[in-house]
């Protein structure tokens, strides 16, 4: 069985979510990640989801999208973040989806710029990050979705980059509701090997993000489609592809691109 393709919903034109799905299914995908906002912006927009849903929407992701995050120095706004997500994963649940996504943070540390060394030593970092995780793993369990934690590239981010930095923390934690985001665009920069890297995360693996090398749409630049959906299928990954990526192009075309190369490129099905 093919993997199937879900798009976030600020690459699609349209001014309504079920226009937007009309678009998607069209040119190829099942299914639309939604983004989620802070102030808790997406239980805000139930009745619009509700709506978009009853019209056969499928959503089954959500990405979170703030300012910070899980991992933030400021306690107050890592307990912030985790109140947003707690509130994604229940909106999620009642959307019939699987689950919502977090990086440990994005933009708020590089040990490639002064002062090279961060506030909170490892060991600072990664108790915030089990703690968190694990609130929002029980939270999920209890909604029947699961939290996803998503390694970002050195530049973005200095606490988790790689696949098994997110496995440890997630077998730290313990519970099956924590699982991992491989996102291509990320796994491109920091994996010494993408598909050794996926294999040995394969337990902990929950949702697929995908872009290719340069960030713009799969087939825009030099990564290897067949190989690394061969490698999915390998190891029996259950989730999604999510597209996630800037758009070289027209957006249509552009979509109809991305679609095209990772339909093509999963493996056949052997003829019975």
């Amino acid at each position: 069985m093919s993997i199937p393709l879900a798009c976030q919903e600020q690459l699609l034109p349209g001014t309504s979510l079920p226009q937007k799905f009309a678009l998607a299914t069209a040119l190829g995908y099942q299914g639309i990640e939604l983004r989620g906002r802070g102030d808790l912006d997406l239980a805000r927009r139930l009745p619009e989801l509700r709506r978009a849903r009853a019209e056969g929407v499928v959503m089954p992701t959500v990405c979170v999208e703030m300012d910070h995050f899980i991992g933030d120095f400021d306690p107050a706004r890592s307990r912030d973040a985790v109140a947003n997500l707690r509130s994604q994963l229940t909106v999620i649940a009642e959307l019939g989806g699987i689950g919502a996504m977090t990086p440990a943070a994005w933009g708020m540390f590089s040990r490639r710029l002064p002062p090279f060394e961060p506030p909170r030593p490892p060991g600072g970092d990664r108790q915030v990050l089990v703690d968190a995780l694990g609130d929002l793993g029980e939270h999920a369990r209890a909604e029947g979705v699961t939290l996803f934690l998503e390694p970002l590239n050195r530049y973005e981010d200095h606490m988790v980059n790689r696949l098994d930095e997110a496995v440890a923390l997630c077998a730290a934690v313990g519970l099956p509701s924590v699982r991992v985001v491989a996102d291509t665009f990320h796994m491109n920069i920091e994996e010494d090997d993408v598909h050794a890297a996926l294999r040995a995360a394969a337990p902990y693996l929950g949702h697929v993000q995908v872009s290719d090398s340069n960030r713009f749409q799969p087939g825009a630049g030099h990564l290897d489609w067949p190989a690394l959906l061969r490698t999915l299928r390998d190891i029996g990954y259950p989730g999604w592809l999510a597209l996630e990526c800037r758009l070289r192009g027209d957006p249509v075309r552009a979509l109809q691109q991305a679609a095209t190369v990772l339909r093509h490129a999963q493996p056949r099905q052997a003829a019975a």
